[in-house]
């Protein structure tokens, strides 16, 4: 059976996609929360997913590069959203898309899918950290049907 590989954040958008996905279109489902440090309890969303029928539940501990690598510096450049907002959660989209390819890449997956309401956010960084590591997105697979 072919897997996929869900950036998982344990609410409802993504917790309807592991058995959506599984039903669908018969795929493994594993599932990828990566910690940037804006979650409490994230054994309790490894749990969830398991729970919902994932086949792994992967959590990393993002903390210290989305610090060095985006916090930092973009406070450094004095980043800001709508004049007036720090970039928080945008910020971590790119590492978050990094390690949900190099987890798909791990677990020999054949698709990883961005997860959210809003998955267009993090398409770009797919997109881009994909090139690098040959893994197809959802949304090309469709294409080629």
């Amino acid at each position: 059976m072919d897997k996929v590989v869900l950036a998982y954040s344990g609410g409802l958008d993504t917790s309807v996609a592991i058995k959506w996905i599984k039903n669908k279109y018969s795929m493994d489902v594993i599932t990828l929360t990566v910690d940037i440090g804006n979650v409490a309890d994230l054994e309790a969303i490894r749990q969830k997913a398991l729970n919902l029928g994932a086949i792994k539940a992967f959590v990393i501990d993002a903390r210290e590069p989305f610090l060095n690598s985006f916090v930092f510096p973009a406070l450094k450049a004095n980043a800001i959203y709508e004049g007036q907002y720090p970039l928080g959660t945008a910020l971590g989209r790119p590492l978050i898309a990094k390690l949900l390819v190099e987890t798909a890449k791990k677990e020999n997956a054949s698709r990883d899918i961005p997860g959210g309401t809003a998955p267009q956010q993090v398409e770009v960084a797919l997109k881009k950290a994909r090139k690098l590591s040959h893994i197809e997105s959802s949304q090309e697979k469709k294409r080629e049907k």
